[in-house]
């Protein structure tokens, strides 16, 4: 598998698993022991913002450059 298509794998799953985090911190999805806990938010929206940049690094890093 190359790099680029591992990162970008790994940075999308760290996203939706930061999204879910931070909507079960807030209380929009309930069911959990994490529903209503702010440290789940604050844990989610930080796993969000770095899934989000590694996906966009590893989306970017096999582009060639516009000459």
């Amino acid at each position: 598998m190359k790099l680029r298509t591992f990162s970008l794998a790994v940075g999308i799953v760290a996203a939706l698993a930061g999204l879910v985090f931070f909507l079960q911190g807030i209380n929009v999805l309930p069911g959990s022991v994490m529903t209503g806990d702010p440290f789940w938010a604050w844990t989610g929206l930080i796993l969000l913002i770095v899934g989000s940049i590694v996906a966009l690094i590893g989306w970017r890093s096999g582009r060639s450059p516009v000459s």
